[in-house]
């Protein structure tokens, strides 16, 4: 790693001031948040933008009320921690589910893995005591203080700069390799691909409303052009790209998932397959790891594990491949999905709603994913890029299982800006049907169990807005007799999925009264408050399907089998089991593919007895509640 160091002599502590004070310090006041940047840059010599740039990849420029990412980092400059922060988060597992969700094979057991222990992480992990050694700054400071973290981050680049050689002074042309350090990456690809995103931000600009309700700009400066060779003074290793497949415009480093036999029919963690020449790939699946990086790397490299496509590294970006994407991964629950899939594993944890995920992180896993929709033509909406929570439960049994990631906290409409596909309204306020779209920053649900059941979490920002059976904040939560068979009322738990509707989802509105509307939701009326002032929804023209006149209720599917005929000789019929749900006549629900019958029957390592099996019956997918589902199109008629 090239976040370490030695410790810069006392000369390294004195202001350069040949760099001078910048345009913005000059007429910023001194206690907002752009002053602070302003002061800071001119205190050690670092151009303005370079420190407002590297802080926007990094944060930004959000505070998070002085609580640390998930990987340790505090305040703007993401100062690292990582001892404190793992000694103070709460530690959640996965849960119950079984990752493959095939009833073709006994559940995939899993084996825990140990945290890793503090003493040993690596110096990527440590910029904080490094911050407080350079700048002589109390560590207690920099993590609670914005201004003191400011100049920590500041600290840091001018002291990167003077141990490459670089020039003082204020061009940010010449910081090239201070910024590529600052990463903390140990490999010349994605140190690179920093870099070249923070000076993306200077050639563009930013301006935003942080967090703590400061406005930060970032004026465009479109002709800088850095010395990208710079980057060779680091010392950095070259990564193994191996079999990856990413684009170009990531780091992408080969550590690839275990394909091994047992004996007695057990093998793990993944199936081989030819994929998209067997099954088309027709989904995304954005989980977080409920773990660190190293312990996420340990995990999908053990063969007793489960496993999926690609990790992401919250602190700079960077991706680890493990699966090829022609295989099958074992990681969303539910077979159907996981054989038309990908699985993205974002460093994180959904219940610690504060340790938050960095612009970094965010930038290049929507390219990886804009580049997976293009290979294989999926296209970019919520019935297709699902979260780990979208994903249905395959039988009724199954439902309560499911896992919860990436959860309420993370921020779907920035994410789909950066997909290109921003969630923009299609038809009027009165539309009949609508997109979820709460303002993340403003949107603070609240939400109990991050640390202790029934406790309140930290308000934050949240992309998920809660469904009363009528309309008003006084009454109860819808129901979802999957999670609840005995009918008791969903809860504000972080992990509660029963009355959640998330940013992107679409559904087709059954009421409106006032600021309230109501949407069909897992067979019933689910209302949400929604003024005309400041809408949590706009208005959407999608097509809906409701069931055919000749019917009261149509059954739900977590999954779209064929029909028993379809099954060849040797390969066990699986049951069409439908979910306890039903979808009522006159209720209508958002449409998304229609799609044949298909199942995967891979139960053994020898490929040569693995079996595409596809049906005449026809599903469609739809927006049913929180999670997608599917529905016979025998049983319902398509409207415009």
């Amino acid at each position: 790693m090239t976040a370490g160091g030695a410790v810069a002599c006392a000369a390294l502590l004195l202001p350069l001031l040949s760099a001078g004070p910048s345009a913005t310090a000059e007429r910023a006041p001194a206690d907002s948040l752009q002053g602070t940047f302003a002061a800071a840059a001119a205190e050690y010599g670092v151009p303005e933008s370079v420190l407002l740039g590297v802080s926007y990849l990094q944060s930004r420029w959000d505070a998070h009320g002085g609580a640390a990412s998930v990987t340790g980092g505090y305040g703007p400059m993401h100062l690292t921690d990582a001892r404190t922060a793992i000694a103070e988060a709460p530690h959640h597992s996965h849960g119950a589910e079984d990752a493959r969700g095939d009833d073709a094979r006994p559940a995939r057991s899993v084996v825990e893995a140990a945290l890793p222990d503090p003493g040993e992480l690596p110096p990527r992990l440590r910029t904080l005591e490094r911050a407080a050694e350079v700048s002589g700054i109390d560590a207690d400071r920099l993590r609670d203080s914005v201004a003191a973290n400011v100049r920590g981050g500041a600290a840091l680049l001018a002291q990167a700069q003077r141990e490459l050689g670089g020039p003082a002074g204020a061009d940010p042309e010449d910081w090239y390799g201070a910024v590529a350090r600052y990463s903390g990456a140990d490999d010349v690809a994605t140190a690179t691909t920093y870099a070249d995103d923070v000076f993306d931000v200077i050639r563009t600009g930013q301006s935003r409303t942080t967090d703590s309700g400061q406005r930060v700009e970032l004026e465009p400066d479109p002709a800088v052009s850095p010395d990208r060779t710079q980057v060779r003074r680091l010392g950095l290793r070259t990564a193994d790209t191996g079999r990856t497949e990413c684009p170009p415009t990531v780091a992408c480093e080969w550590i690839p998932a275990p394909y091994e036999e047992f004996g007695a029919g057990d093998y793990g963690n993944h199936d081989q397959a030819n994929r998209p020449a067997s099954q088309s790939v027709d989904y995304i699946v954005v989980h977080d790891t409920e773990a660190s990086w190293d312990t996420t790397l340990q995990l999908v490299q053990n063969p007793q594990y489960v496993s999926w496509q690609y990790s992401l590294r919250s602190s700079d970006g960077h991706i680890a491949q493990h699966v090829p994407l022609e295989d099958v991964a074992w990681h969303a629950g539910n077979w159907f999905v996981n054989a038309k899939s990908v699985g993205l594993e974002h460093e994180g944890f959904l219940v610690s709603p504060d340790a938050w995920y960095t612009e970094a992180m965010y930038r290049t896993s929507a390219r990886l994913v804009r580049y997976l929709a293009k290979r294989y033509d999926i296209p970019l909406d919520r019935q297709h890029i699902l979260g780990h929570d979208n994903v249905p439960g395959t039988t009724t049994a199954t439902i309560r299982g499911m896992h919860t990631d990436p959860g309420p906290y993370w921020d779907w409409a920035h994410y789909f800006r950066l997909l290109g596909r921003p969630f923009t309204p299609s038809a009027g306020p009165d539309s009949s049907v609508v997109t979820i779209r709460p303002e993340y920053i403003r949107h603070q649900p609240l939400y109990t169990g991050c640390v202790k059941a029934g406790e309140a979490c930290a308000p934050h920002g949240s992309g998920a807005v809660r469904l009363h059976t009528a309309p008003s904040e006084s009454a109860p939560l819808v129901k979802d007799i999957g999670l609840r068979p005995g009918g008791q009322d969903s809860t504000t738990g972080v992990n509660d999925t029963g009355a959640r509707a998330s940013t992107g989802q679409q559904y087709a509105v059954a009421e409106r009264r006032g600021d309230w509307t109501a949407i069909w939701y897992l067979g019933q009326k689910a209302w949400f408050h929604n003024p005309r002032t400041q809408p949590v929804a706009v208005g959407a023209r999608e097509r809906v399907l409701t069931p055919k006149d000749t019917l009261a209720e149509v059954p739900v599917y977590g999954r779209a089998y064929p029909e028993a005929s379809a099954y060849p000789a040797g390969v066990p019929v699986q049951a069409v089991s439908p979910l306890p749900y039903k979808l009522l006549a006159g209720q209508k629900y958002v449409v998304g593919d229609r799609v044949p019958g298909e199942y995967l029957y891979a139960t053994t390592f020898d490929t040569a007895g693995h079996k595409v099996v596809r049906g005449e019956e026809m599903y469609y997918e739809i927006q049913f509640g929180h999670r997608v589902a599917f529905v016979k199109a025998s049983d319902v008629r398509v409207l415009s």
